[in-house]
């Protein structure tokens, strides 16, 4: 019996399930030919983010500069960041025969969709858009975080043709309900979860510090917990599970959650891209001795769509769990 890894996300044809997510393993050609080498299903180049050139843009302002000019700086600026971006993809594509995705970190849209269409038409095979932010505002208004999610992915599809894939931050009340927005306005994948920037502080300087910069297998549990649920809900998009892959057993666990495909990038940073082939062995091993020859056979068949499953994903209180530990 011949096992494939083969999958499909967001239109596109995967010979496995592992893409390496957007970081600085990503942002060299150099850096993705040897990912690509080492076994990736797809790549997702290092974000563009909108709040680093806007940063960037501040730092250069002059007070006695003119407003015209001040335009003008700002934008030179983001063209030449862009200008640098629309290269990478160009360069990453030339040696790599997999799909490259590229990545906006934004949160707002007026700038997005043209700069969306020359990153179509420097090659990438799909976008993702990243829009990760607090909402801390006292006079908040409910949903508008949710809503801009919907008006930057309708902004963007409007000029491009190559997939849309919408990576969410936690911070969400209903993924679900957003998902199923972002499906009936042309997203073809999600991403379930980006990860926010972790604070700490320490105590002996009194001064605000990094938190840890990886993630961890205990923050796998959430995207499992969402992707099964969303994925028996909203069953006609692509899932993704990002954040808390630490092993191959991690990747069999978001599939039968209902994820086409997984995003890592912490492993690999702690140890090497060696992981790849070993995750890929094991993920095809575990199949052969399950009787299954590909990724469709086992896709969802743990999320909430199997009554067994109901429970176990949709439990707030865990009082029969807790009482196994007493």
């Amino acid at each position: 019996m011949a096992t494939t890894l083969q999958t499909t996300f967001a239109g596109l044809s995967l010979r496995n399930p592992i893409i390496v997510s957007s970081s600085g393993l990503t942002d060299s050609a150099a850096k993705n030919q040897k990912l690509c080498e080492a076994g990736a299903g797809a790549i997702v180049l290092k974000s563009l983010f909108e709040e680093q050139i806007m940063m960037e843009v501040y730092q250069h302002d002059d007070p006695s500069m003119s407003p015209e000019a001040a335009d003008k700086l700002s934008v030179y600026i983001l063209h030449h960041k862009l200008g640098e971006y629309l290269n990478l993809i160009r360069e990453s594509k030339k040696v790599c025969d997999i799909p490259v995705i590229a990545s906006i970190n934004c949160y707002k849209d007026d700038v997005w969709a043209d700069f969306a269409k020359q990153i179509e038409e420097a090659g990438a095979d799909a976008l993702e858009i990243n829009i990760l932010a607090l909402q801390t505002d006292v006079q908040y208004t409910y949903g508008s975080f949710e809503q801009r999610h919907i008006d930057i992915l309708r902004h963007i599809k409007k000029t491009v043709k190559i997939p849309v894939i919408m990576k969410l931050g936690s911070n969400l009340t209903n993924p679900v309900a957003l998902i199923d927005q972002l499906y009936a306005n042309g997203a073809a994948a999600v991403v379930l979860f980006n990860r926010f920037y972790q604070p700490d502080i320490n105590i002996d300087k009194m001064t605000q510090v990094a938190g840890d910069v990886f993630s961890n297998e205990a923050d796998l549990s959430n995207s499992l917990r969402w992707t099964g649920i969303a994925s028996a809900a909203v069953n006609k998009i692509d899932y993704a599970i990002s954040g808390g892959i630490h092993s191959a057993e991690g990747i069999v666990k978001s599939i039968l959650a209902g994820a086409s495909a997984v995003e890592i990038c912490s492993v690999l940073y702690k140890e090497s891209s060696a992981v790849i082939n070993e995750y890929n062995k094991f993920v095809a091993e575990w199949m052969a001795s399950k009787g299954m020859e590909n990724i469709a056979q086992f896709k969802g068949k743990l999320n909430v769509g199997d009554v067994k499953g109901v429970n176990t994903f949709e439990r707030t209180q865990f009082l029969k769990y807790f009482a196994q530990h007493e």
